[in-house]
């Protein structure tokens, strides 16, 4: 059940810190996958970073923790809103490699096998790190479990900070210049992609990208885009890859004519096709479905998943389908936010099903799909267990997918 993939010792001792000579290179295992390729988003928000005390004050029982201070302060804003949402595991610092090691068991005890780290970076720094590098990359256990980034390269707003939620203003711009992109593929390859448990398609590592508009803009047009993905994919194969697998978030792609002569329609398929993508999914429900009338989840899930088979026909490239399991933001909101109620993992296990059935039926390979996600607990969306229904969510992935392969590691 293991898979072999032969990577450079220097690699590895960069991650372990170790001292012994790193000049040859060696057989190591990567996490197996099964027929089922299951990702979740994971929001690394749950730790101390300086750069976030601007907008938690400290207050909180354990001190600078990040979000969880707003999750502890929640509280209802209308007769039967669950509100607080408590992890049943606790607090927990997510910089913990054994806080990160329990986290890992229980993604694959339960089906899920891929996680996908929200990744940042604002004003030539990376932000919010911590969780991958010192809780992942340190866990004991992550050969059992792979990952891959998620470049969240949206503007960071003021929405982060309680006190000033009402008033939606940019604090750090997401878009970045050509030599700040050259920067972070840089730092991508060699701390990441070339860790054994990166996920690759086709051994090609997969990074997803959440706003392309953000990226063209930055970069100052479509055509330099292009020139900078090119850049990536070039440095990927000297790194020693076969290729760069590249993953649009289907949130704010900006349409392009097809460059075909006479031919002035704009459509998004051209843009992702003329830059390169590889693949397409979604990161929430919300970016493209409204919350219903009494908000209830079965009628949401119901009008995202017709979503599926439209992007299938609407894009030449595959279309990985995804699933959230809710969406709650008043945690970080003084003003009343529109709510998803009725979720329960039977729901959620019923989309989760017809994701199943879609992966099934369709030629796309691998079958991978993801979902909102591993901890997303200020958007109401996880899979991490809480008090109100315990595994519930988790348990509901396993009763679609079963165990996998990745279990017989332990």
């Amino acid at each position: 059940m293991y898979k072999l993939i032969v990577v450079c010792m220097v690699t590895v001792c960069a991650f372990m810190g170790c001292s012994q000579d790193c000049t040859q290179a060696d057989e190591t295992l990567a996490p197996s996958l099964g027929e089922y390729h299951v990702a979740a988003y994971y929001w690394p928000a749950y730790h101390d970073e300086p750069r976030w005390r601007p907008f938690f004050r400290g207050t909180g029982p354990g001190g600078n923790e990040g979000e969880w201070e707003i999750i502890r302060k929640a509280k209802p804003k209308f007769d039967g809103h669950h509100q607080p949402h408590v992890p049943l595991w606790g607090y927990e610092d997510a910089t913990d490699p054994k806080v990160m090691e329990k986290k890992i068991d229980a993604a694959v005890d339960h089906g899920v096998d891929i996680m996908i780290f929200d990744w940042y970076w604002y004003n030539n720094k990376p932000f919010l790190e911590d969780s991958i590098n010192k809780g992942f990359l340190k866990a004991k256990n992550n050969d059992k479990i792979s990952f891959y980034l998620m470049w969240a390269n949206h503007d960071a707003p003021t929405s982060w900070d309680f006190d000033l939620s009402h008033d939606y203003k940019v604090i750090w711009p997401g878009a970045v210049d050509r030599s700040t992109f050259d920067t972070v593929v840089d730092r991508v390859i060699e701390r990441y992609m070339k860790h054994p448990s990166y996920y690759k398609i086709d051994g090609k590592p997969v990074f997803s990208i959440y706003e392309m508009g953000t990226l063209i803009k930055g970069l100052g047009g479509v055509e330099n885009t292009k020139k900078a993905l090119d850049s990536f994919r070039q440095k990927v194969k000297q790194a020693g890859f076969p290729g760069l697998h590249l993953q649009a978030i289907l949130w704010q792609v900006p349409s392009i004519p097809s460059g075909v002569p006479g031919d002035r329609t704009k459509t998004r398929n051209n843009t992702v096709v003329y830059l390169g993508f590889d693949s397409l999914t979604h990161y929430q429900w919300i970016h493209y479905t409204r919350i219903p009338p009494n908000g209830d989840y079965s009628v949401w899930a119901d009008t995202a998943m017709k979503e599926w088979e439209s992007v299938s026909k609407d894009f030449s490239i595959p279309y990985f389908p995804h699933v959230s399991n809710g969406w709650d933001t008043n945690s970080r909101f003084k003003a009343l936010q529109n709510t998803i109620k009725n979720q329960s993992p039977k729901a959620f296990g019923h989309a989760l099903g017809k994701a199943k059935e879609f992966m099934d039926k369709s030629p796309v390979r691998p079958k991978l799909m993801t979902i909102n996600s591993w901890n997303e607990w200020s958007e109401g969306s996880y899979l991490e267990p809480d008090e109100k229904f315990g595994m519930g969510n988790l348990e509901a992935v396993r009763k679609v997918f079963g165990e996998k392969a990745s279990d017989n590691l332990k």
